[in-house]
């Protein structure tokens, strides 16, 4: 299968599902991510805020302020992620594709973890994103971050297209 057709066959199994169901499998995903000794060890970590199709990561956000971890989340200026610094009092806009972003300065500083939605990801820790690239140009800026990937179960697939600039995962949380 091509891109296209995972991408789309990836789809329809979500909106099959709806959001009531989507938001049901993410709720183990913060206690995931509390177990990872990758987390564990990282003092600044990106997460990024759901889509209704994604894993729901608004707990992960919670806890990680509350844990005194310093949260980055992802904005959308033009090709490009622009990492943003979270706190309890950050005001929220709806930005281009519909995803709530925090309203801040950019942060320039290290990360230490990343955790990254994708459409599908394989066993070997390949990942498929929603095709503009925005990912795969952020994470080369940011070699030395633990990546680990998010998905539902259903987004495993056996294999993947693969193109020079696709960086694979580190590990993968499954729900």
């Amino acid at each position: 299968m091509d891109k296209k057709e995972i991408r789309s066959q990836i789809r329809a199994i979500k909106k099959s599902l709806g959001a009531e169901a989507l938001l049901a499998k993410s709720a183990p995903l913060a206690d995931r991510l509390a177990a990872d000794p990758h987390y564990i060890s990282s003092d600044i970590v990106m997460l990024y805020y759901p889509l209704w199709d994604e894993p729901d990561t608004r707990s992960a956000i919670t806890m990680s302020l509350n844990l005194n971890k310093r949260v980055i989340l992802p904005t959308v200026v033009g090709d490009d992620i622009v990492p943003v610094e979270v706190t309890s009092g950050t005001q929220w806009l709806e930005g281009p594709f519909g995803i709530m972003e925090p309203q801040a300065d950019p942060y320039n500083g290290d990360i230490d973890f990343i955790l990254v939605p994708g459409v599908a990801f394989t066993r070997t820790l390949s990942r498929l994103g929603r095709g503009r690239g925005y990912y795969d140009r952020f994470l080369s800026l940011h070699p030395s971050a633990y990546r680990l990937g998010v998905c539902f179960d259903f987004q495993i697939v056996p294999s993947l297209p693969l193109e020079p600039h696709d960086l694979p995962m580190q590990n993968l949380i499954t729900l």
